[in-house]
Formats: structure tokens, sequence, C-alpha cells
């Protein structure tokens, strides 16, 4: 696929803050596209760069191979749907929606068409009239995707669009948009927080910290191969445990909990030197009902449950201040663990990972 959007040593600074610091990404025609990261880390900045809201201190954006620089945001091929919707109280659902085609003052469009078809696209159709006040929030949600996407933009930009919705309904729509966006083949980058719902929509995955790109890579590769304990540790659930490199060639390092092991050199991140920090996801951890001799097993005391529904998790001390958080999945003929049991663990080892520390 070519690149539609690339971004090169982008800069943005207010006052002396650089809420960019020199980003570089390529962004594929086609591509579902996320800017993830905490609040203040540069997402929606960058966003805003590409939508041309915002100028670069310095670098260059492209666009379909054409310099953005002083492009205003009305004559760039994209469009923008609104963490607020930005929906007009005093227009029906048809009226919004062609809002945008009302610059356009071209006589060969066919305006009710295209509402028509956007519309369909979005789930809305037979919505025309309905009153932008009678609409739920996911409603005004596909209000705001049918008007941007009647103009037939090269890029959609979304901006936390279901930061507002409730959690069922927010799972839906990330469905629904993800849909959405194969159907259409438009290039989507959106902007959140939500760990979850970048790693569900998107084909790819930029992970921001202070202005800067951390990482960029597939869904599946940020989780299970994070180059940094910071991703490591935003991208789901980690455990950390200190070690100590025993032997550099094959890689095997010791800690107090998981004794000596050799990691694969795959799972080794940053410069690892003697002292390093070792990461398991608490999901390759299991509880074992009776520990064999000849296998490795943790000694450890449960001193947290909480029950999600589909998991449990318990929060374990294994001795000398270390703890670690399990998440077991629950069945009907488990057995129910609480405070202060004694239980054994055992480590899917080839799944723990190295930092630099």
């Amino acid at each position: 696929m070519s690149k539609l959007v690339q971004v090169e040593n982008v800069y943005k600074s207010f006052g002396d803050v650089n809420a960019v610091n020199g980003v570089s990404v390529a962004i594929e025609e086609g591509q579902f596209y996320s800017l993830l990261g905490p609040s203040g880390c540069g997402k929606t900045t960058l966003l805003r760069l590409i939508a041309g809201f915002e100028q670069p201190t310095s670098g260059q954006i492209f666009i379909d191979n054409s310099s953005m620089e002083g492009i205003e945001p009305n004559f760039r091929p994209t469009n923008m749907v609104f963490q607020n919707y930005a929906i007009f109280p005093h227009l029906n659902v048809e009226e919004n929606v062609a809002y945008g085609l009302r610059s356009k003052r071209d006589p060969s469009l066919n305006q009710n068409k295209l509402v028509d078809e956007a519309l369909e696209l979005v789930g809305l159709s037979g919505f025309n009239k309905r009153s932008s006040n009678a609409l739920s929030g996911g409603q005004k949600q596909r209000v705001a995707l049918a008007r941007a996407l009647i103009l037939k933009p090269k890029v959609l930009l979304l901006d936390e669009p279901l930061s507002a919705l409730d959690k069922k309904l927010r799972e839906q729509m990330q469905s629904e948009l993800r849909h959405l966006q194969r159907a259409v083949g438009i290039t989507f980058i959106l902007v959140t927080h939500d760990q979850e719902e970048a790693l569900t929509m998107s084909d790819k995955v930029a992970v921001m910290f202070d202005g800067k790109v951390a990482q960029e890579a597939s869904p599946k590769e940020l989780y299970e191969f994070p180059t940094s304990k910071e991703v490591a540790s935003f991208i789901g659930e980690m455990n950390f445990v200190n070690g100590n490199v025993v032997e550099n060639k094959s890689f095997t390092v010791r800690s107090e909990i998981f004794g000596e092991i050799a990691i694969d050199k795959s799972r080794v991140f940053g410069n690892a030197s003697n002292k390093i920090i070792l990461g398991i996801r608490p999901e390759k951890i299991s509880i074992i009902r009776k520990p064999s001799r000849s296998k490795a097993f943790i000694s450890a005391t449960i001193i947290d449950v909480s029950y999600f529904g589909e998991t449990t998790c318990y929060k374990v001390s294994c001795g000398s201040n270390e703890t670690l958080t399990i998440s077991s999945q629950n069945s009907v003929d488990q057995i129910n663990y609480s405070l202060g049991d004694k239980i054994y663990l055992k480590a899917d080892t080839n799944n723990i990972m190295a930092f630099s520390n």
C-alpha cells in the first residue's frame, strides 16, 4: 500500500512547551491508524496539525504526496469527527449531514441522494427529518460520521469520538466504526487514551509519551513485544520484577520470584545490563492445585481478589515485598480462592520479557 499521510520530523511548541517533539510517522492508504497515549502526550495536537487547525513549528506534513504547508483545513483532503460531535441543534438530521455540501455550491451534486447514501452507511436510513434533539448519544455519533463521510475525504480524523458514550454503546460503536472503515476504504486516524479501543480497531498504533512516539506497531506486536517498560505498562496490565543477568550469551537471568531462567532474545528490550526489570502479563501466570516436584512453582498468599465476571483478578504476595497480579479465566468447576489462601503459581517463562533498568 502507498503512504497516504507522512509526518516528517514535526515539532509543535506552545511557548516553552513542546507538545509534539520530533514526530515522524507514515500512514498507509486504507489503514485504520490510532494515536494512543495519556492526556497531554501530544496526540490531539498531532491530529490538529494533520487537519490544519495548527501549523508545525518545524517539520513537514504530506497528504497524498502533497505538502500541507500553508494549506487551510477546508482545502485539505481531510474531515474531522470531534469529541463533542458538534451537531447543530436547530437543524434536523438531513440538514446536519448536508451541511458540508453547502460550501461546495456544485449544482451537479444530488444532495438528497448523497445524504441518503451517507445515512444508510451509518445505519440511520429514514432518520432524515428527525430532530437532532431527539437523538441518543450513539445516533448523534452516527450523524457526525455521516456528515464527515459525505464529502468523501481521503482521510477521516477522529478526536476521541467515543469517549462520551457508556461502556456497552462504546464497544458497539468500536465494532461499527471498524466495519464502516472497511466498507468505505478511507484512511481513519483515531486519537484515543483507551488502550482497548486502540487495540480493538486499529491496523497500526502509535503510542505517544511527552510529545514523542515511543513505539509504532500492530496491536498484537504492541501487546506481545513492547519495546520499553513504559509501553508495556500502558498497554494492558504487566507485572514487573527486579532481576540480574547471570549469563549474557544465553541471556540467563535470576530473580527472587522466578529463580534462574533463560529469556529469548526477541523479548529483551533496551540496553539490558547487569540489573534488569522482568515483565510478565497477569494471564501468563496460572494457579496450580498441586505442584510437581519436577517443575518450578511459586508459593504465594492471596492479598486481594477482584471479580470481573469473565475473569477473576488475584493480587498475591510472594514474600520479600514482591507481589504479582494474576488474571484467571472463570469456569464452573474452578476453585474459589479467598483472602489469605496459600496457593501455588506457574509462570509461562516463554512469555517473560526483560527491560533495561
